[in-house]
């Protein structure tokens, strides 16, 4: 693990990989602490540099590897005078496969929801059952806020109702929607990968659901506005989006948003305030949803 500059991050794990690292991550070298950093990015706005103001460089050896000599390596192809601090720790061989899995098991959510990883049978096979496996795009049911959404709409069926997941992940909400009774249902991501994903999860799913980057949305939907919009994202991207989103809910239409701290709760619902009026729904672990409902 080496501690390095926010600006160094990203050249400095490339010439890892380059001097014979097997693997190269970057990770917030605050994480779990107050100064803790998310990364997101919206429509036309995604960050340019994948790494934090800490940012901490973890690379995957040989166990012969001489590591000074690797760093110095990585170190004079970015220019570098000094080399990083670093730690090492000894990965032990494991079953990797079976050790990833067993960290899995069925989630139940709400009344009746199940999240079953595709090596689990289902507790309950009459409950609504999404298989889903832990993959690249946020959105397992392990999260609160991914929760937090879940239970609203388990709790609002939206039974023969048009839904928009925007920042649709996995697609775990879209997919909970169709099961509910939505009549369509689109999700809509800015990451090409999460749209993947979830198109492969709808398929496994048997949930037709259609996914969408940002452009295609507005170049296909137009101005299509719907009974529940659903956003499962963080408070400042959704603070920018208001207008955006409060103005693909329809008249008698539901809004509901998370990946909102509580002690941001108050500042999300003035933003949406001109819109539409928002109040807590539910809190879960520090996190809530907030939801409102247009007059018709």
């Amino acid at each position: 693990m080496i501690e390095v500059a926010r600006d160094h991050a990203e050249a400095f794990s490339d010439a890892l990989m380059e001097a014979g690292a097997l693997s190269v991550s970057v990770e917030d070298a605050d994480e779990g602490k107050e100064a803790e950093q998310p990364l997101f990015g919206e429509p036309g706005m995604e960050p340019t540099t994948r790494a934090w103001e800490h940012s901490r460089v973890v690379a995957l050896t040989e166990a012969d590897c001489e590591h000074a000599a690797l760093l110095q390596e990585a170190a004079d192809a970015i220019g570098l005078s000094v080399i990083p601090q670093w730690t090492t720790r000894v990965v032990e061989e494991q079953d990797w496969v079976r050790l990833t899995q067993s960290q899995f098991e069925p989630i139940h959510i709400g009344k009746n929801i199940w999240v079953v990883p595709s090596w689990h049978e289902a507790p309950d096979p009459d409950a609504l059952i999404l298989e889903l496996d832990p993959g690249l795009a946020f959105g397992t049911g392990s999260h609160p806020t991914t929760r937090l959404c879940m239970e609203w709409l388990e709790a609002h069926a939206p039974q023969d109702k048009l839904v928009l997941d925007y920042g649709c992940g996995s697609g775990i909400l879209a997919m909970v929607a169709k099961k509910l009774g939505a009549t369509r249902v689109i999700g809509v991501d800015i990451d090409p990968q999460a749209i993947e994903s979830a198109n492969d999860n709808a398929e496994r799913n048997q949930c037709v659901v259609e996914y969408f980057l940002p452009d295609d949305f507005a170049s296909a939907i137009g101005p299509q506005q719907f009974d529940v919009v659903v956003a499962n994202i963080l408070s400042s991207p959704l603070k920018l989006m208001a207008p955006m989103l409060a103005g693909r809910v329809a008249a008698g239409g539901s809004l509901v948003l998370s990946g909102v701290l509580a002690r941001q709760a108050e500042e999300v619902i003035a933003a949406y305030a001109p819109f539409i009026k928002l109040h807590v729904w539910s809190e879960h672990e520090g996190w809530v949803a907030l939801a409102g409902q247009l007059p018709k």
